[in-house]
């Protein structure tokens, strides 16, 4: 996949949460892989986040990488994280609020400390994570000869910010939740050239879904609802957050962009519905 290397990132820093498995694992190797120093956040499976922190600070072409444990629902830890990072890297350049989860239940039996756990780790999450990224970029101020913007934040979404989700409206509702949050930082500071703007993965190949994919019968049921017939993989994400954290995206702001294979133009209606 990585054929040659790419210096889009060279001498800056990203904070990439829940970045120990998955897609969070595929955007830290993505913006590795184009010179940025990574933060790998997790919350669990410490072996894992100390393993791909190594793996990329032994890569010649990538930046260096840590692991640091923080629950991003908790104040004091994110605080504590970008506290760690700016210590030791010196600023924080780009933001990549990535981690989520789910809790599913029928609506009627849902509890509501699953709702609320939900909330606080997938929207919570994110705006402790922004607020302290845009806290660091102001306070550092422009560095022209590393990036054309003071900052970027990625927002990672879901293409439930747009399609309901009947049984996991706990989630939906976070993701929906996100593109007012995106587009409310990308009005409030495009003016300080801080950069806001949102991923909406699809299908993709991650543990959180493996039920979806595991088996054939199960694949090609998940394929009916993806126009491209293919599930993504979570280095197609990994890709799209690089883009979106170098200069080549520089005018792109406020905007979310959808990896889905086309989900979202909802192939049922291929034959009139």
């Amino acid at each position: 996949m990585y054929q040659k290397p790419n210096e889009r990132l060279a001498g800056q820093t990203a904070i990439v949460t829940g970045a120990n498995s998955g897609i969070g694992e595929a955007v830290a190797m993505a913006l590795g892989k184009d010179g940025a120093n990574v933060v790998i956040n997790y919350i669990s499976n410490p072996e894992a986040a100390e393993e791909l922190a190594q793996k990329l600070s032994n890569d010649s072409i990538c930046g260096e990488a840590i692991a640091i444990k923080a629950d991003v629902s908790k104040e004091d830890q994110v605080e504590h994280m970008f506290k760690q990072t700016i210590d030791h890297f010196g600023t924080v350049d780009i933001c990549v609020p990535n981690a989520g989860l789910q809790r599913d239940y029928a609506l009627h039996e849902m509890p509501l400390k699953e709702w609320q756990f939900v909330l606080d780790v997938n929207l919570t999450g994110q705006f402790l994570c922004s607020r302290a990224a845009i806290q660091e970029f102001l306070r550092r101020g422009m560095r022209p000869e590393i990036s054309a913007a003071l900052g970027k934040i990625i927002h990672m979404s879901s293409v439930h910010e747009v399609i309901p989700w009947a049984g996991h409206a706990n989630y939906a509702a976070t993701k929906g939740a996100i593109i007012m949050l995106m587009k409310s930082i990308a009005q409030e500071y495009g003016p300080q050239k801080v950069r806001a703007n949102s991923i909406a993965p699809g299908a993709i190949q991650t543990p959180i879904n493996r039920e979806a994919w595991e088996t054939p019968e199960a694949l090609n049921k998940l394929n009916e609802l993806i126009p491209y017939k293919r599930i993504g993989k979570p280095s197609d994400i990994g890709a799209a957050a690089a883009w979106l954290a170098s200069d080549e995206s520089d005018y792109v702001n406020g905007t979310t962009i959808f990896v889905d294979g086309a989900m979202t133009c909802y192939p049922g209606f291929t034959t009139n519905g």
